[in-house]
């Protein structure tokens, strides 16, 4: 196992963290790709935490369970770029290899292949053929694709409304800059995807670009595992239950160092009832991202559908553990609590998460429906007029208020809002059969038929 950490940006300004973010990630990218089988690749969001960091290399391996790490600089003059680069072997924190390159922008992609080879040289891996082709073959880029591109990634990476449609911008220039770029393609249909789960885009409208993109990234290179692991999230919230485990079992047998393939595959597997294949996917994603808040707090979110209750809750308290601002976790903390009987603290979670993050419609609906269940009839009715009135001016998912009714006891207009996300192709309902929460509906014809019109995998 291998860990790149944050490249410094010694160029001077702020400005250029993008570059040296990008850098860093493309860095990641080309080193999991290399020669999967042998050699793991510690995911972006659990290297970048490590920016700036005042731990020593032992304490860096043993929180990441690596052999070696990677570290290195960027510095930017112009149009040409320096990368300074050296490996540090853990056990003893002997310096294996250190090499310095300096190359035009446009070139870049040569030089990180360069960078990645002469790492694993030094590991001593003999790479198999069909990974090392394609880097052998690495083209010139052109400097302003690339340079849009890296500040694409760095937008997406920050995932607010604002800088998801930023990185939508950025990663169109680069098209417009080079159209045969092909992992800006992959960008985009990224993009289009996280602005669907974060609420920001309906379902057609996002599914439909994202295809787009994806299959023009694999137009111009089928072996981009990213552009398969895009496909199979899209066709996902599409209800396409065979191309989505089409797509994500090709990009993790092209590259099983994905960790946003392993990540999706198991929520796949998780909403059609593979229970225990969707926690050891989920538990491989912490393999490859150990420190990741995101990837922690979706294994507690499968352990929750998988009626392990316990399980989820000490999940998501180590994930609150690392970070107590991580809201995502309150919302599993929250359920659990619920799943137990326990509403008092059920509530008290949900209302961190309210307070956490302001005024996001799902979670004012996870603590509507907290109070619907403990008889707080008034209080979760007037979340709900809030929720109404929020409708009016921005998109509100149907599931929303399916949870909120659902809190309340009400069948009828649980399943009123339920037909409504079917629909709409809500982002939540692929787990519609997995929900806990839905759990009071199983016995009624119609949600049976709803269920039977969603056409699982058996």
């Amino acid at each position: 196992m291998l860990a790149v950490l944050p490249f410094q940006n010694l160029s001077g300004n702020k400005k250029h963290d993008y570059f040296s973010d990008g850098i860093t990630e493309e860095m990641i990218t080309q080193l999991a790709r290399l020669s999967p089988e042998r050699l793991g690749v510690i995911a972006r969001s659990s290297a970048m935490k490590y920016r700036s960091t005042k731990k020593n290399v032992r304490q860096i391996g043993r929180e990441l369970g690596i052999s070696y790490i990677l570290e290195g600089s960027v510095r930017r003059a112009g149009n040409r770029v320096r990368i300074a680069a050296q490996l540090i072997q853990v056990s003893d924190e002997t310096h294996v290899w250190a090499e310095s390159y300096e190359r035009k922008v446009g070139d870049i992609l040569s030089l990180q292949n360069d960078v990645a080879r002469a790492a694993v040289e030094e590991i001593k891996l003999k790479l198999a053929p069909r990974h090392g082709k394609p880097l052998a073959a690495a083209k010139a880029v052109d400097p302003q694709a690339y340079e849009a591109y890296l500040q694409g990634r760095y937008q997406l990476n920050r995932r607010t409304s604002d800088a998801l449609h930023k990185s939508v911008q950025c990663f169109q220039k680069a098209i417009e800059c080079d159209p045969e770029y092909a992992v800006a393609y992959v960008g985009l249909a990224d993009s289009y995807l996280t602005l669907l789960d974060t609420g920001h885009l309906s379902t057609d409208e996002a599914t439909k670009k994202a295809d787009a993109a994806a299959q023009k990234a694999l137009e111009l290179d089928e072996t981009l595992a990213e552009a398969h692991s895009s496909l199979g999230h899209s066709a996902f919230h599409q209800f396409n239950w065979p191309a989505t485990e089409m797509e994500y079992q090709r990009a993790l047998e092209l590259n099983p160092n994905c960790a946003s393939a392993h990540f999706y595959y198991a929520n796949y597997l998780s909403a059609v009832g593979r229970t225990e294949e969707a926690i050891a996917e989920a538990r491989a994603v912490l393999l490859l991202d150990p420190v990741s808040l995101v990837a922690g707090a979706n294994l507690s979110n499968i352990l929750y559908k998988a009626h392990r209750y316990e399980e989820s809750l000490e999940q998501a308290l180590h994930v609150l553990e690392i970070d107590p601002t991580f809201y995502r976790a309150y919302e599993n903390v929250g359920r659990a609590y619920e799943q137990q009987g326990k509403l008092p603290e059920a509530l008290a979670a949900f209302r961190k998460l309210v307070a956490s993050v302001g005024r996001r419609p799902n979670h004012w609906a996870h603590l509507a429906h907290a109070h619907g269940l403990a008889g707080e009839r008034r209080k979760a009715a007037k979340l709900l007029k809030e929720l109404e009135e929020l409708s009016k001016k921005q998109h509100v998912a149907p599931h929303t208020f399916a949870l909120v009714f659902a809190g309340l006891g009400d069948k009828e207009q649980t399943l009123a809002w339920l037909e409504k996300a079917y629909e709409a192709r809500d982002e939540m309902l692929p787990f519609l059969r997995v929900n806990p929460r839905l759990a009071f509906l199983h016995g009624d014809r119609r949600f049976q038929d709803l269920v039977r019109r969603m056409k699982f995998p058996e």
